[in-house]
């Protein structure tokens, strides 16, 4: 693996931070600040010509705690346009990524292409995202459609600088986009992962490096994209949150707020994890196409810098509704039933912290959970979805079980 250099008109600033975290119990939303990162955890050397090396695959989970506080932040020269083309999946919470990428680029000055999966007539294209893509051929950029396997053929004579993979799951999904793309003389190529393959910690959170899951698919193509490319980048997103986003996640909780009804939470409630607006996904993805030297050869959670608890999320979305919610505790085990069919989010402790990007970009999250959460209820009771006929058989089940009355 090649080893990240930082071009020389390029500037290193030097930050320390005081150990420090805040929590807000009524709410159960924590923050877990940037001064637990370790350099030393990143394997990282800075030799006497600013050459920042990191090896994100070599990280142990032994050395991440060190106790260094110190960090490195990138200061950008300004950005070289680029010709950026976007393979955009077609479904699932990760579709919004691209729509927001290729917005936040066209706003500053670059090329951009988005090739959704599929047919452009299909149903999948009159829901959200793929309903707004007017908003991008409106701002300069362009939208095709087609298969990954076909791409040099729907492409044919086209080029570009940077190209973004945030559609395959695995190599058998990516490779003919990335052996495309190396064979057309793309010099960055960038890969949208998935935190979901990190292994379960004793330590959390989820800081890069962390052990993974070996036979994950999203591994398999981090590994292939490192050995064929020069210039490339891999990011792990978790939960997002963000007008247009088609997959349910704060729309789950309003469903039941808005009608009065309890909230059923697998477990304590105190599970953590991460939501993160997917402004700040493209913002990181923007700043790794502007500082590729940077960026090159490492991963990066694409997360948000705040972690909440599951029951906090329950009441900060109803906080958001401006009303009341009963929270109620299960056991999925006790009650017999899935805890991935009858929760929108994982029933452990599932997050992770964006420290690469704070310390090689200079990233910076923007997610506000109460705000953002306000906005999006907005939009929930514009399209009608607080009065929409939904059904709770799964919900009936675990209310039931625990002798919970539930009005009709």
């Amino acid at each position: 693996m090649a080893a990240t250099t930082l071009a020389s008109s390029s500037s290193l600033l030097f930050t320390s931070h005081a150990s420090s975290s805040s929590t807000s119990s009524s709410l159960g939303v924590y923050l877990f600040p940037l001064s637990r990162l370790s350099l030393t955890s990143f394997s990282t050397t800075l030799s006497s010509s600013s050459a920042l090396s990191i090896s994100p695959f070599s990280h142990s989970t032994s050395s991440r705690r060190a106790s260094s506080i110190s960090a490195f932040t990138v200061k950008a020269s300004a950005a070289e346009k680029k010709k950026v083309l976007i393979v955009n999946t077609n479904s699932g919470g990760h579709a919004i990524i691209g729509f927001y990428f290729a917005k936040e680029l066209l706003g500053s000055g670059h090329d951009v292409t988005i090739f959704t999966v599929g047919e452009e007539t299909s149903d999948k294209m009159k829901k959200p995202p793929f309903n707004r893509f007017s908003e991008i051929v409106s701002a300069g950029g362009k939208t095709v459609w087609g298969e990954p396997a076909d791409i040099g053929k729907v492409l044919e004579g086209a080029a570009f600088d940077v190209v973004l993979d945030n559609n395959g799951k695995d190599l058998d999904a990516v490779r003919p986009v990335a052996d495309w793309a190396k064979s057309s003389g793309v010099k960055q190529f960038l890969f949208i992962s998935s935190a979901g393959i990190y292994k379960p910690t004793d330590e959390p959170p989820h800081v890069e490096g962390d052990a993974v899951k070996a036979d994950a698919g999203h591994v398999g193509v981090e590994k292939y994209i490192s050995e064929i490319f020069e210039s490339w980048a891999s990011f792990r997103p978790q939960y997002m949150i963000g007008s247009g986003n088609n997959k349910d996640c704060e729309e789950w909780f309003f469903d039941r707020i808005v009608r009065g009804r309890p909230v059923p939470i697998p477990g304590s409630g105190m599970q953590l994890t991460n939501i993160a607006h997917v402004r700040d996904l493209s913002s990181m993805l923007t700043l790794a196409v502007e500082n590729a030297a940077a960026a090159s050869g490492n991963i990066f959670n694409c997360v948000s810098d705040r972690a909440v608890t599951l029951d906090g999320m329950a009441r900060l979305c109803a906080k958001a509704a401006g009303l009341p919610v009963e929270i109620v505790h299960y056991d999925p085990k006790a009650v017999g039933i899935d805890a991935r069919k009858a929760f929108p989010f994982r029933n452990m402790h599932f997050y992770a912290e964006p420290r690469a990007a704070k310390v090689i970009l200079g990233w910076q999250g923007t997610t506000n959970l109460p705000e953002d959460l306000k906005e999006r209820f907005d939009e929930y009771v514009k399209i009608g979805r607080d009065k929409k006929e939904i059904k709770f058989e799964i919900d009936d089940k675990i209310l039931e079980s625990l002798k919970v009355p539930v009005a009709v």
